[in-house]
């Protein structure tokens, strides 16, 4: 990639060829307002635009005051297309031989008002997120977690391989990186082996985590009018990382008939900067099983093999007062289907998406050990616990520890990375007891 006269660290996950878009706030802000991130900072994109920074882009002048919003809806709804220019050109701005020095490289008075530490900023949300939905095509943890509940001859559901398994979230209690989780409680099993089986109120025992990516839509569809498979990826704005805590005591007393409730909706936890679609485009790969795509109906067929990507993912736990120990490896190619065909799943039935709606890919596990994106699966079912730095164990999540996760794609120089997803544990909530 070509060098920028920012000084951008070699192993910053926010190179010049990334751009990734978020929404950022200071002490001298009002209000929330939509940034890039480069380096060790973050652009303010609403002071860039109030002084003419995007003096020689006209495409964008009749929609500047998308960068005056809170959230990234309404930048995002201008489409591919748009979104593009705006990251081509805002890559211009900070290569070392711009063709636009006045705008930023040679203007001191806005690098001192626009250009802000990361460590100086506070990340928001990025998007609105009017509805949630996690996919589970991460076929390495759904075959392992099926081995474990049903055994290796029925691990995995007669139409996990047709088409994209997926629930309905909570949208509500998604939240950015670094908000910390309150350890939720609920109905569990005391005794699964019990019968009668009766269960008590209680903090959940068995917190886990779950390691995935997802996607924010950008332009919706109208009701009752399917995405083509051919067309999806243009409906998706860009990629986040994201950790959906899960209470497994709790989901597995209450998942039949039904699927996940409570055991999910206390938290879903994602990273700030979303990353767009065109800055993955160098790093195309292909996903499990390609054979598998002659056998899918004619909907969900996609003409590109190359429909993942390549992005490293990785899981680190930190207990309170000691130091981070590093648990699990990933790959974004250990996905059996991709997010364009997840969108075309979604809306075959003609549900229409809406613009900052949020798509998770399930848990994306390898399939050897240590590459699991769930200590549910790193444990054996917290039958072999993980020993951390300290020496101490875990099986699952206690209180006090924090969990990080991490993402890049490409090579050292030039990485198109997403940040942290980090989130700590905090004890339940006293004085619940399941009465009235």
């Amino acid at each position: 990639m070509t060098a920028s006269w920012l000084q951008i660290p070699s192993n910053s996950p926010f190179s010049l060829a990334n751009i990734p878009f978020g929404i950022i706030s200071t002490k001298s802000t009002s209000s929330p307002v939509p940034a890039i991130a480069i380096g060790d900072y973050a652009l303010n994109l609403s002071a860039f635009a109030s002084a003419n920074g995007f003096s020689q882009l006209p495409a964008i002048h009749p929609h500047l005051d998308v960068f005056h919003q809170k959230t990234l809806n309404a930048f995002a709804a201008l489409g591919r297309p748009v979104h593009r220019q705006v990251r081509e050109y805002l890559q211009a701005v900070f290569k070392a031989d711009t063709p636009y020095p006045q705008l930023l490289k040679d203007n001191a008075t806005l690098q001192k008002e626009a250009l802000i530490p990361l460590t100086e900023v506070t990340n928001h949300l990025p998007m609105q997120i009017g509805d949630y939905t996690d996919f589970y095509a991460g076929l390495n943890h759904a075959y392992n977690v099926g081995v474990l509940f049903r055994g290796p001859a029925n691990a995995l559901q007669p139409n996990y391989k047709h088409l994209p398994v997926g629930y309905h979230g909570r949208a509500s209690s998604i939240v950015v990186s670094g908000t910390p989780i309150v350890r939720p409680s609920g109905q569990i099993l005391a005794n699964p082996t019990a019968d009668p089986k009766v269960p008590i109120f209680s903090p959940c025992k068995r917190l886990d985590i779950e390691l995935e990516l997802a996607a924010f839509i950008s332009t919706g569809n109208k009701l009752g009018e399917p995405i083509p498979i051919d067309e999806a990826e243009d409906h998706i704005f860009g990629l986040v990382l994201m950790n959906d805590w899960s209470a497994r005591d709790i989901q597995a007393w209450e998942y039949v008939p039904l699927g996940p409730f409570n055991a999910k909706n206390f938290a879903t936890t994602i990273s700030p900067w979303v990353v767009l679609i065109d800055a993955l485009e160098p790093f195309r790969a292909q996903g499990l099983e390609p054979g598998n795509r002659e056998s899918l109906l004619p909907y969900l067929r996609e003409k590109r093999a190359a429909n993942n990507f390549d992005i490293r993912l990785e899981v680190e736990l930190k207990n309170a007062g000691g130091k981070p120990t590093h648990i699990s490896s990933s790959n974004a190619t250990n996905l059996l289907y991709s997010f364009s065909q997840m969108v075309a799943h979604h809306t075959i039935t003609g549900c229409n998406l809406n613009t900052g709606d949020l798509l998770g890919s399930g848990t994306i596990s390898g399939k050897e050990p240590g590459t699991e994106g769930s200590l549910l699966e790193r444990t054996n079912g917290g039958k072999q616990p993980i020993t951390l730095a300290d020496g101490s164990t875990r099986v699952f999540l206690e209180d006090g520890d924090e969990v990080t996760l991490r993402a890049v794609a490409g090579e050292e120089g030039s990485y198109v990375g997403f940040g942290e997803c980090v989130g700590t544990i905090l004890p339940a909530l006293k004085n619940l007891n399941g009465s009235n």
